[in-house]
């Protein structure tokens, strides 16, 4: 098991031991000020998929986002990625190349006063697929790391960006 996944578990059990759990067993966040999220970016070649949130998410409305969900269950956090992809944008697994970890990190977001502890990833894609938005996102763009800055994102997502590429 790597470092992460022992980080990642370990928050896990901590939030799995105090917070409410919904009918299915996830660990139920709503009422919580501090959450661990994954956000995962997915990368074709040199360009990055930013999405844009929807108004029928929770936190960051209308913001270019990457893939997030709450860390809600214990799993290893690759697993729980590819989950994400697929979930949110039709990417299947056999379509990864490579994933890469970055370090978690706390991130406090004043405006909505509640801590994410971020776990970042990047996930590099063999083929440029065929993009399916769930109900959290309205639009994607592939751009290039760099142009990042040129949109209204959600808080903090250039630091994460830089811990995984």
């Amino acid at each position: 098991m790597t470092e992460d996944n022992i980080k990642f578990e370990n928050v896990i059990q901590e939030f799995s031991e105090k917070l409410p759990k919904f009918s299915d067993g996830r660990i139920d966040y709503s009422n919580s000020d501090k959450a661990p999220v994954l956000t995962c970016f997915v990368k074709y070649q040199e360009k990055i998929l930013i999405l844009k949130r929807s108004d029928k998410v929770r936190a960051y409305q209308g913001l270019w986002n990457a893939v997030a969900g709450y860390l809600d269950e214990v799993k290893p956090i690759d697993v729980k990625a590819y989950e994400e992809l697929n979930e949110e944008l039709g990417i299947s697994a056999d379509n990864i190349l490579k994933t890469k970890l970055g370090s978690p990190y706390e991130f406090y977001d004043k405006d909505i006063q509640k801590t994410w502890i971020i776990f970042p990833a990047l996930v590099e894609l063999k083929n440029k697929p065929t993009i399916k938005l769930d109900w959290e996102h309205t639009e994607y763009k592939w751009i290039r790391p760099e142009q990042l800055n040129e949109y209204n994102v959600a808080p903090n997502l250039d630091t994460t960006l830089s811990k995984v590429l």
